[in-house]
């Protein structure tokens, strides 16, 4: 069985760049750049997890389509066991059209696809049984899952001896806490962005927002804060850990990059400053090339860029 199985949003990423201006209707421009990639954050975490080294199972929802079979075929390349994936027959896989500015910045339109009718009923919990750490990637943005289901979800696995994780999406329909109140007790750890994490607590500093989301029963806090680094808090450590510079071509990825890094250290057994560390090493990495994955290196040359910074 898997190390880790990642269950949340799978997605196929149409990414164009630069994207400075957008055509008027009816008119067209060009890029230098465009390409086709699996992303959505269980999938991106799974690979990233993979390249890692890190033994990864996926979970989630994909339509009986040809983005479909792009994202199962690139996943399983990677080795990863896509076996909890479950083929939708009504809707089509969900994808986004990604536009990269030329500083790196990203926009997006979405289709949310087959990630919506992701149910409680999906997840086999023989296929999650053995696994070290379940992930729930992409919260918020599987709206028949979110809330009570997820809660379900994370308790029982959390009754199977089995570590629970859990990172955000942004809410763009406002429903933050309401969503993620019944989950939190039942989250080991939780790996947001520190804006998701304002918008979910309703606090600014990020001392402040963990013991909010502490208070309410989760474990351990991994705050992703991009340019200031992470903040990580628990019951008796608390750690800020600064960023990595490196020259960023693309942030695709880049919180789900972080998030893999992050279970990595909790697979490891890693104390929570070198799991920070390494969460934030591997988030570096991931910008340095185009895609959502594709920068991200294994443990042992992951390891190299840390030593050498």
């Amino acid at each position: 069985m898997a190390d880790v199985v990642c269950l949340g949003i799978l997605v196929a990423d149409v990414l164009g760049k630069p994207v400075d201006e957008y055509p008027g209707r009816g008119k067209l421009v060009l890029c230098d750049q465009m390409e086709l990639h699996t992303g959505g954050c269980a999938t991106n975490t799974g690979i990233s997890l993979a390249k890692i080294g890190i033994d990864t199972g996926i979970m989630g929802k994909v339509g009986e389509d040809g983005f479909g079979d792009f994202v199962i075929k690139t996943v399983e390349s990677h080795g990863m066991d896509a076996r909890g994936v479950v083929r939708d027959p009504k809707n089509n896989t969900s994808g986004t059209m990604v536009m990269i500015h030329g500083d790196g910045e990203r926009s997006f339109i979405h289709y949310l696809g087959a990630n919506a009718t992701l149910v409680e009923e999906d997840v086999n919990f023989e296929y999650i049984k053995g696994a070290k750490v379940l992930h729930i990637a992409g919260s918020f943005l599987m709206p028949a899952f979110d809330g009570r289901p997820t809660a379900n979800v994370l308790k029982k696995t959390q009754e199977m001896g089995i570590i629970t994780s859990l990172d955000t999406a942004w809410d763009s329909r406002g429903r933050w806490m309401e969503l993620l109140a019944p989950c939190l007790p039942y989250m080991d750890y939780f790996v947001p962005s520190i804006e998701e994490a304002r918008m979910v607590t309703g606090q600014h500093e990020p001392a402040d927002v963990a013991k909010a989301l502490m208070d309410r029963g989760v474990k351990v806090v991994g705050l992703k804060m991009g340019e200031d680094g992470c903040y990580i808090r628990s019951a008796d450590a608390e750690v800020r850990i600064p960023k990595y510079d490196v020259e960023a071509v693309d942030a695709c990825g880049a919180g789900d990059a972080f998030a893999a890094g992050f279970l990595t250290g909790i697979v490891k057994g890693w104390d929570l400053e070198m799991t920070g560390r390494f969460a934030n090493a591997v988030g570096a990495c991931c910008v340095t090339a185009i895609g959502a994955t594709t920068g991200v290196r294994s443990l042992e040359d992951t390891l190299a860029f840390m030593n050498v910074r």
